[in-house]
């Protein structure tokens, strides 16, 4: 069959402009980490690394101690992720594999609405609702905790852990739960010992992504963490007031002097932030590959 030229041109377009597309998402990404490397950079210079990544964060008193920050980020998320992914994949496998065919239909869309809901909005929930619940519960002074930053994150993480781990389950090739079945397991022992590990190469990832998700919130965090720079090295840290990195430069940025060592060191911060999701996420983007790879997936 025979093009005509203007199906030809038509073609081309399309195919340049998702060239052009591709490649500037590539572009606009390297164009970040380059100003972050640019305005970040001077602070590993100008700052002593004792100073740097000491236990105390005074920047009125040039004491840029960042390890705080990044110990109470690594808190709140970790516990988020431990508090997420096991409702997650939970509700993944109820989806999936044993809710009839109008309650799945009606849950998922219920569950992708959930990550549209501005963290600001859980944030004033966060204030108002959980946080004197926290307080109530634990007899605490306080209840703006690493805890209830963590309670938080785990919500806003679900929606993207329990839609990759069921895309990952109803990858799954159906033989699998057909054999399981045969072979006299009942459709509980057939779920937890064979679809749960075959997909669990997606699990992983779905485990992955909603740490970058986590680790990456701002405003949630800002409100219902304390916002306390101290170590949070005690055993009840968990349930006390911490700082994470988001929340350090949204707080202080808008009031930090352009040019300053403050100024570069809270972009430092945004460096270090970038290359832990980074590899969050490349490492999430890593095992689907290799899944694809041994045929896992269809």
């Amino acid at each position: 069959m025979v093009r005509s030229p203007h199906t030809r041109w038509t073609e081309f377009a399309v195919e340049t402009l998702i060239r052009v597309m591709g490649f500037s998402t590539i572009a606009v990404v390297l164009l970040i980490f380059a100003f972050l490397l640019r305005e970040g950079v001077p602070a590993f210079f100008t700052v002593a690394p004792a100073n740097l990544f000491g236990a105390r964060w005074y920047p009125t008193y040039d004491l840029f101690g960042t390890l705080p920050l990044i110990l109470g980020s690594v808190l709140v998320t970790v516990t988020a992720i431990a508090i997420a992914l096991p409702l997650g994949v939970a509700t993944a496998v109820f989806v999936r594999e044993i809710a009839p065919g109008w309650a799945r239909e009606l849950l998922k869309p219920m569950i992708e609405v959930l990550a549209g809901i501005p963290s600001v909005v859980l944030g004033f929930f966060g204030i108002t609702v959980l946080a004197p619940l926290v307080r109530q519960a634990l007899g605490a002074p306080t209840g703006l905790t690493a805890f209830t930053g963590s309670l938080l994150l785990a919500y806003m993480a679900l929606p993207t852990i329990i839609s990759v781990a069921e895309d990952a389950l109803d990858a799954v090739p159906k033989s699998y739960r057909d054999a399981g079945l045969a072979m006299g397991a009942t459709q509980w022992q057939t779920i937890w010992r064979v679809v749960v590990p075959a997909a669990r190469s997606g699990i992983v990832t779905a485990l992955m992504l909603g740490m970058g998700r986590a680790i990456g919130e701002t405003m949630a965090v800002m409100m219902v963490t304390g916002n306390a720079a101290r170590l949070p090295l005690s055993l009840d840290a968990l349930f006390r007031p911490v700082r994470t990195m988001t929340a350090t430069i949204a707080a202080e940025m808008g009031e930090v002097a352009q040019g300053s060592t403050h100024y570069h060191v809270l972009f430092g911060i945004g460096i270090v932030l970038f290359l832990l999701t980074f590899a969050i996420n490349l490492a999430a983007a890593s095992t689907m590959f290799q899944k694809r790879r041994r045929g896992g997936l269809r």
